[in-house]
């Protein structure tokens, strides 16, 4: 989907409606309240009547679009742009791209992110990379010290070739407990093979069924034959590229979002349907609200 395409297939209420139709059910309308089949149409209302509970309703009806004032061209050229967008695109850009106010485009971020995530992943098998970064300004005064007291760190998993699984991790100095979790709730059980660095938390995290190798970052070995950690690096490479050039600051309160969004686009960086695939998941996902973005 291009924007060309996006403005000529989606440049009416009345076209983007009809493709939500079609997104949401496929094999045609349901009654949201009964699940009946048998729905009659009324055109001049744009509404549907179910023949069996007599409830009118709507394509947007039980949607995360229903209660939104914004219109639905804007709705659909906002999942365009941060779908096809590598390093995201922060609130203020789509406030001066789409004309709303930042408010607007900050919910409307949130809101796509939710439905980004994924709720039961795919657990990673064979090669799996593992590896930790952190995320976080400077502090100042701290001179050449790292300064890691206002860091955040970040979990990731990689299928070589395949998935990434990414996580907040509870606290700065991830214990093997906590590893151990990750590992547990992002790999599939059975034999495989992990990569990771030399920290010496990984020896204890990984289970017997699992091929463990390490390469020793401290003594400058990056590669070892097959042995590295470079696909999952480079992964956190473009997210904090992504914070540099787009962001510009993230929360620690919201990091979560921000990770379910790059995950989501870097597992489907071979896929042609991640607009029409944003959408479905908009139009069944329990709407997010403001108060408890902002609690």
């Amino acid at each position: 989907m291009t924007l060309p395409d996006l403005h000529s297939l989606f440049s009416t209420d009345d076209k983007c409606r009809e493709y939500l139709k079609r997104l949401r059910w496929p094999s045609g309308v349901t009654c949201p309240r009964c699940q009946h089949t048998a729905i009659s149409t009324l055109k001049q209302q744009g509404k549907f009547e179910c023949a069996k509970c007599w409830y009118q309703f709507s394509v947007l009806a039980g949607t995360i679009f229903h209660d939104s004032k914004l219109s639905l061209e804007k709705w659909f050229l906002a999942v365009l742009l941060l779908v096809e967008s590598k390093k995201g695109m922060s609130a203020n850009q789509l406030k001066r791209t789409i004309g709303v106010s930042y408010k607007t485009a900050w919910y409307l971020c949130h809101r796509i992110r939710a439905a980004m995530k994924e709720t039961n992943p795919e657990k990673l098998a064979g090669t799996i990379e593992v590896d930790e970064t952190y995320v976080g300004g400077k502090r100042r005064g701290m001179g050449k010290a790292r300064g890691m007291d206002n860091k955040v760190m970040v979990l990731g998993a990689l299928a070589r070739g395949g998935d990434i699984r990414l996580t907040v991790a509870p606290n700065r100095k991830a214990t093997t407990k906590v590893l151990r979790k990750f590992l547990t709730e992002t790999t599939a059980k059975g034999p495989k093979t992990i990569h990771t660095d030399e920290w010496p938390a990984y020896l204890s995290a990984v289970d017997l069924q699992t091929t463990h190798k390490r390469v020793n970052h401290s003594a400058k070995e990056w590669v070892r034959g097959k042995v590295h950690t470079n696909s999952i690096e480079g992964a956190f490479s473009l997210f904090k590229r992504a914070i540099v050039g787009s962001y510009h600051h993230l929360s620690a309160k919201h990091l979560d979002a921000y990770l379910d969004e790059f995950e989501f686009r870097y597992n489907g960086r071979k896929r042609s349907d991640l607009f029409a695939d944003t959408l479905r998941r908009l139009a069944s996902t329990p709407n997010l609200t403001f108060l408890s973005l902002t609690k």
